[in-house]
């Protein structure tokens, strides 16, 4: 009898092309395995103007139903990007059985006819709008283009892309409107899953824009004693992703932050040893540490990292951004 696993996943184009990723990745892998894809509508899908607090947050908009499926034996497991999995909490019985290659981390910035990335240098960005529902890139945004205008900005990457080329107003979770945007702040992995590659007008360097922690990281989430998923899992599991996964979600758990805070964490492998930078920012403060350590103990660098972070006061900015 062919062994078979039933995924879980979001509805939106971008997740089922990343579950169609893993199905490729298990058959190459495990001979005559059926794969099934089941699609789920999440609360983050189905409210696209509202924040994301009402929901849970990240882990609640777009995490907890297709996990609920996995604990109920529903499904054998669930796909989820990384970076929408909180990074400050456990789940008991559940475990991330795979890990995949990491998609290029950077964000972009994708503009409508007319709009330059030299204008919004050249005007620090007054006059101008910019779509982005991350918290992170919309600090980031300010402080690259100190005059710009952000406004509140979800729904799916094509979705939103074609919302900016219609100039669209965006309604607002407070009610009213607002825009229509000039510009949208997204993930490049997220615009190449979507075959939107071509509409990424300039690309930010880690540097001038911190990748929040684990993006472009695909990960497959399982039953803690679902042993058989577990080794199937296991044959697609990318181990260069997973150590900086953990180094980064180590961040997140020691800074214990919220479903709203803005703090980054990317990490590079150079041989046997690790590079990881993070950062905690709002509109009036940015603080940031580097450390190197060896790769193989990820964990207790990304420890010494996010320590480094509320020695200098990062817990204060995590409170002043946490919701009321």
């Amino acid at each position: 009898m062919a062994a078979s696993m039933r995924i879980g996943t979001r509805k939106s184009t971008m997740a089922i092309a990343q579950t169609e990723q893993i199905a490729r990745r298990l058959g190459a892998v495990i001979s005559g395995l059926e794969v099934e894809i089941i699609r789920f509508e999440t609360a983050g899908d189905q409210d696209q103007t509202g924040k994301l607090l009402p929901h849970g947050g990240k882990g609640g908009a777009f995490v907890a139903q297709i996990r609920d499926a996995v604990l109920r034996g529903e499904l054998q497991a669930a796909m989820h990007s990384l970076k929408d999995v909180p990074g400050n909490e456990e789940t008991p019985g559940l475990v991330i059985g795979a890990l995949l290659t990491r998609d290029p981390p950077t964000d972009t910035l994708v503009l409508r006819a007319g709009v330059t990335h030299e204008d919004l240098k050249r005007t620090r960005g007054k006059g101008f709008k910019i779509g982005t529902n991350a918290v992170r890139r919309a600090a980031y945004a300010r402080r690259l283009f100190p005059e710009i205008e952000v406004i509140h900005y979800r729904g799916a990457a094509d979705t939103r892309v074609r919302k900016l080329d219609e100039k669209q107003m965006q309604r607002l979770p407070e009610g009213g409107e607002a825009g229509p945007a000039d510009a949208l702040i997204m993930a490049r992995s997220g615009l190449e899953r979507v075959g939107l590659a071509h509409r990424i007008a300039y690309e930010f360097s880690p540097r001038d824009m911190l990748p929040a922690a684990g993006q472009g990281i695909v990960a497959v989430e399982c039953a803690v004693q679902d042993w058989a998923t577990r080794k199937m899992l296991a044959k697609i599991d990318d181990p260069l992703a997973r150590v900086c996964a953990d180094a980064e979600r180590e961040v997140l758990w020691v800074l214990n932050g919220h479903c709203n805070s803005p703090i980054a964490a990317y990490a590079i492998i150079s041989g046997a040893a690790m590079s990881l930078t993070a950062s905690v920012l709002d509109d009036g403060q940015f603080i940031e540490a580097t450390r190197d350590g060896p790769a193989d103990r990820p964990r207790e660098l990304g420890r010494a990292v996010g320590l480094e972070l509320l020695d200098k006061g990062a817990a204060a900015i995590i409170e002043r951004t946490r919701p009321v």
